[in-house]
């Protein structure tokens, strides 16, 4: 059965790593649903594939249906790391009420709340990738987008764009540029990928936006 922790963690902050590193760890936000369309699951298999290609572990939310299901099992299937962090509210919604078999999900953490859940996940984590969700996954996007613009991190935060799934969050992004609400050196904090090959390639080649803030807060 799972390795399961109940309690929580500390104030982190997410760490740029080495994409060639055996250490590397990317954090995906997406659905606990499936969408309507087949090329959701699709993408969402894919990215796993793509993280087992580049030895690159997984952290997600912790969730055994829908597309954090399929990303979890596919890379367990082809052996690679997998870290689930799950709040104990959701436990019933997102992993059917049991413990998830290690083998074919990872090792699980259970902690106490949605912060204590985000916070794990980002100080896990060396890169962001967000695969089609709903408002959770935007909360947790958007959450490591601000910590990106105020300098807390600096790692790649990447929209991996499904059938054009992304392209009114891109396209609000754009708007509020113009609109004087984000300034247009922050707008290339986020990245779009349309592939999980591109996805891939957008975190490698990831540059830090010139508009994010130099702001110290006092962490290492």
């Amino acid at each position: 059965m799972a390795s399961v922790s109940q309690n929580g963690t500390g104030t982190s902050t997410p760490s740029v790593g080495d994409p060639t590193s055996d250490s590397f760890s990317v954090c995906v936000f997406c659905g606990a649903n499936a969408g309507t369309s087949p090329s959701y699951m699709t993408a969402a298999t894919a990215l796993a594939t793509t993280l087992h290609a580049n030895n690159w572990s997984l952290v997600y939310g912790g969730g055994t249906v829908g597309l954090m299901g399929t990303i979890a099992r596919t890379l367990r299937s082809l052996g690679g790391n997998v870290h689930g962090i799950v709040p104990q509210a959701l436990v019933a919604f997102e992993q059917g009420g049991a413990t998830p078999d290690e083998a074919e999900y990872g090792k699980t953490t259970i902690v106490n709340d949605m912060h204590t859940r985000k916070s794990m996940m980002g100080k896990l984590s060396n890169a962001f990738v967000a695969l089609p969700g709903g408002f959770g996954t935007m909360e947790e996007l958007f959450e490591v987008v601000t910590w990106n613009q105020l300098g807390i991190h600096a790692c790649p935060i990447v929209l991996f764009n499904v059938d054009g799934f992304y392209d009114g969050l891109l396209a609000w992004v754009r708007s509020a540029v113009e609109a004087g609400f984000i300034k247009p050196g922050a707008q290339g904090i986020i990245v779009e990928a349309k592939t999980a090959e591109e996805v891939a390639d957008r975190i490698r080649d990831y540059v830090p936006a010139s508009g994010r803030m130099n702001l110290n807060w006092g962490l290492e």
